[in-house]
């Protein structure tokens, strides 16, 4: 049996779930994109080919065995993609929770069905129908529960926004012991740079107490001005519009001291290192045309 155990962004990763870019299927087309960064790339002839997808992949996953964390893989679905596997689920304690996805992603969850028959079923919940909330939006820091949403009276007309208020509604029910902070998020349908497609589109911890954040990427000032109270201006990262665009919040942390970043993030990279970090440069550019990175494609089960 797997004792899941996820309480914040960066302790040491002992199990983790890595998405698969192999048998990715052919480019959407203009009325399949699911964000605005993969429909322009679909328009400008630029998607990413599969292979080199599969490429940027096989080296997270090395750099994972490296430090001897275990990787599980969702089993293959043909002409499917399967690269985000943080939209499908996610783990708070000791519990998994299953998200309602947009409802063509389903088979996503089908494909790790093996694992969640490891996990004992009383720690697996579906939140009813109603209820909108993908992995990207949720994020752990110790006593708190971050979720992103959007609160626009437009939800319904925007496939960019993901996470609705029930969502947070049922996270607070479900964790009446955590301290649940919501933050509206920027949505647009048409310009990547003005989307934050999830909360870690534009905010992550790294570290034990620093974080990357793009400061347009919250609706209200006061939820910005949330994060900075609680890390401290000096101890945030702050990307322009472009690196925010380029997912550059979109890291993910193996230890507090370990950051996988991609190789092209230069500014960033040099500040985290300049902060005692380890950052481990890999070749990412080509996933992060479909509006996802490094965190989007993880989905932690264990962290010490």
């Amino acid at each position: 049996m797997l004792k899941l155990n996820i309480n914040n962004e960066t302790s040491r990763l002992r199990t983790v779930v890595l998405g698969s870019a192999i048998s990715n299927g052919p480019t959407p087309t203009v009325a399949e994109a699911y964000d605005p960064k993969s429909l322009e790339h679909i328009l400008a002839g630029t998607y990413p080919k599969e292979e080199d997808m599969v490429l940027e992949m096989d080296a997270f996953n090395q750099v994972l065995c490296n430090y001897g964390v275990t990787v599980f893989r969702p089993d293959l679905i043909e002409n499917y993609n399967q690269i985000f596997v943080r939209d499908i689920g996610f783990v708070i304690g000791d519990v998994f929770i299953k998200s309602n996805i947009l409802p063509d992603r389903e088979r996503e969850l089908d494909a790790i069905q093996y694992l969640l028959d490891k996990i004992n079923p009383q720690k697996i919940v579906r939140p009813p129908e109603e209820v909108h909330i993908e992995g990207g939006d949720v994020m752990l820091w110790n006593d708190y529960i971050f979720i992103g949403t959007y609160n626009g009276s437009d939800y319904k007309d925007y496939i960019t926004a993901r996470t609705n208020r029930e969502g947070v509604q049922y996270i607070k029910a479900l964790f009446p012991h955590k301290k649940v902070k919501e933050f509206d998020l920027i949505k647009s349908k048409m310009e990547a740079r003005d989307n934050a497609l999830h909360l870690d589109c534009c905010f992550q911890p790294v570290g034990k107490n620093k974080g990357i954040i793009y400061k347009r990427g919250f609706r209200e000032e006061a939820d910005y001005l949330f994060l900075v109270n609680l890390f401290g201006k000096e101890n945030l990262f702050h990307l322009t519009r472009e690196e925010m665009y380029e997912m550059n919040s979109n890291v993910f942390s193996i230890d507090s001291n370990v950051v996988v970043s991609e190789k092209n993030f230069t500014r960033l990279n040099n500040w985290l290192r300049a902060n005692g970090f380890v950052v481990e440069e890999i070749p990412y550019a080509e996933i992060a045309k479909q509006e996802g990175l490094l965190r989007c494609s993880t989905l932690p089960l264990i962290r010490e």
